[in-house]
């Protein structure tokens, strides 16, 4: 793989965004977005992907944290795409299925150079705290539009709008473990019958 790490900044009139990630990390998180809900949720990201994310964002949160919240989900997409470079010996694909008491989702990943996102989530509140629940679906489109992925997202069971949140995000993090694991057995390839993604 060309590199397994990125160093990403996003600067705009509504929101600083730093981000360094370390796709081969044992992680760890240090995040700082004045958004303690959404921190929860990166941080089960970083933990259950097994990369360390270094975050920092300062956005108008005086307006609301939607800015915010789609920023650092581009920005990341952008470390991602960087990190994953020519994507060569990955895996490419990654799935996983997480449950969290009586919620349970699938997040499916691939780095397929094309955006497109499918989020199949129903919340039965507005808000986890102060933090508004349709921004989830925000942060992922402006992951997916920059990372260049294909993401699935299926909350296939639920009540409690925490714990759906919770599985989402650690199911992202453990789809995007597999998928950018180095295959041994694709020894230099890229994984596409194309030759290129």
């Amino acid at each position: 793989m060309s590199t397994r790490n990125a160093s990403v900044e996003r600067n705009t009139k509504e929101t600083r965004i730093a981000v360094q990630l370390n796709l081969d990390g044992s992680g760890q998180a240090k995040l700082d977005t004045g958004l303690p809900f959404f921190e929860h949720m990166l941080d089960q990201v970083a933990r259950h992907g097994r990369l360390d994310l270094d975050l920092h964002a300062k956005g108008d949160l005086e307006i609301d944290a939607h800015h915010t919240v789609e920023d650092v989900g581009i920005t990341l997409g952008q470390a991602f795409a960087q990190a994953v470079g020519d994507k060569v010996g990955i895996y490419r694909y990654g799935y996983a299925y997480v449950p969290l008491d009586e919620a349970l989702s699938r997040v499916v990943i691939d780095f397929s150079g094309r955006p497109g996102l499918e989020f199949r989530v129903q919340f039965p509140r507005a808000r986890v705290g102060d933090f508004d629940v349709d921004l989830i679906h925000e942060f992922f489109q402006g992951f997916v539009n920059h990372a260049n992925v294909t993401l699935h997202v299926d909350n296939l069971s639920g009540s409690n709008s925490h714990h759906i949140a919770e599985t989402v995000f650690k199911a992202f993090g453990r789809a995007l473990r597999i998928a950018v694991t180095d295959d041994p057995r694709m020894q230099g390839e890229i994984p596409s019958t194309k030759g290129s993604l």
